[in-house]
């Protein structure tokens, strides 16, 4: 008995990191909705597969429903593999746990479980009531960490918010004279590229666009989705309206999505950048600035589900200021710059004694070509 327990162990764990590897493919296109797999199995064979491909479209269960269909196969008395719990109620699109339950599974095995009140149990609650038998928390670990940026969402009405920079190993982000670019290497930046598409937002300050006129899209990196890569918000922060007309976010705003949020309501400059095509978001001045704080919950309600804040050094130190970062990604680079006069990435006030320092927890290294990703949550 313990061997059949084993093996079935075994089989569901594979079962489920497929769906795990199918969810990942809306990443970006999805939010603020959670990215979800379903993979259909009967008698060790798998007859449909399917995800949440956009938001608003067909959820992973239905679409893996009508895999199983054009493959001519049969739903009823299959094990079907979710990464999510199956939703209960109608939103953009009917209930999922209804699906399974009109197509006849004889079982249903989750991920994680479902934080939005809208559902939060009431899909397994449907699903066990009609006879299914349902097991939960089958490599949850794995699927919580795909979601968090939801999960949080979902919790708090806010985004995720990602502080990101890249120093050299003496803690410079640009030389004595200001050049910068490139601190890290190619694998480097093909992850900040990956990690941009699955994201909703990119933000950075007004310094920033100033200086380097950057253009914060998502190049095409070799796991792109099939529906091709997704562009995030581009946000930058500019309390008075400095960016220029002829900036490369704002030349592109109908191409890749650009808003622009600073305390201004009104005049030629912000009629300027409204006319090019830029989304303008006032929000209240703290200290003579954008109130960050604000700024943040203003996306939220926007359907901002995640941002990576990029910098520069002004805007990432208000963010650690004010507490508002969740995630920490440092990319540091095996390069010394030196320099009394060189910056770092953080500036800000900062803490006045070491005991007082931000801490990450939950702490990953990854080797990149020959530079360390340092990530870990605040």
């Amino acid at each position: 008995m313990a061997c059949a327990e084993g093996h079935a162990e075994t089989a569901d764990a594979a079962f489920m990191q497929r769906a795990c590897e199918l969810a990942q493919r809306g990443e970006g296109w999805v939010a603020p909705n959670p990215q979800v797999g379903c993979v259909l199995v009967r008698d060790g064979r798998v007859i449909g597969e399917g995800w949440h491909e956009r938001f608003g479209g067909l959820h992973a269960e239905r679409n893996a429903l009508h895999d199983c269909e054009q493959r001519g196969e049969d739903a009823r008395g299959a094990t079907a593999y979710v990464t999510l719990e199956p939703c209960s109620h109608t939103g953009k699109q009917p209930p999922c746990a209804d699906a399974l339950i009109e197509a006849g599974v004889a079982r249903v095995v989750i991920g994680s479980a479902d934080p939005n009140p809208l559902v939060a149990g009431a899909g397994v609650r449907r699903l066990r009531d009609a006879g299914i038998r349902v097991d939960e928390g089958i490599l949850r670990a794995e699927y919580d960490e795909l979601n968090a940026p939801f999960f949080h969402f979902i919790r708090t009405g806010r985004p995720l918010v990602i502080a990101k920079f890249a120093e050299t190993l003496d803690g410079k982000v640009a030389t004595r004279t200001g050049a910068s670019r490139w601190i890290t290497g190619e694998a480097a930046r093909a992850r900040v590229h990956a990690d941009r598409a699955r994201h909703a937002a990119i933000m950075v300050g007004v310094g920033t666009v100033l200086a380097d006129d950057p253009s914060l899209t998502a190049r095409p990196v070799e796991a792109a989705s099939l529906l091709g890569v997704h562009q995030p918000l581009r946000v930058v922060v500019d309390t008075h309206l400095r960016t220029p007309l002829d900036a490369q976010l704002v030349r592109t705003a109908a191409e890749a999505p650009t808003c622009i949020v600073t305390t201004e309501t009104d005049g030629e400059a912000f009629r300027a950048l409204e006319a090019s095509g830029c989304r303008m978001l006032t929000v209240p001045e703290r200290d003579g600035q954008v109130d960050l704080d604000a700024a943040f919950c203003a996306l939220g309600e926007a359907g901002i589900s995640s941002v990576i804040v990029e910098g520069g050094p002004q805007l990432l130190g208000a963010v650690f200021d004010a507490k508002l970062a969740d995630c920490v990604q440092a990319y540091v680079a095996p390069k010394i710059f030196g320099g009394a006069g060189a910056p770092g990435p953080v500036g800000g006030t900062g803490v006045a004694v070491p005991a007082d320092a931000l801490t990450l927890t939950d702490v990953r290294i990854t080797l990149l070509g020959d530079d360390l990703l340092i990530e870990g949550r605040l």
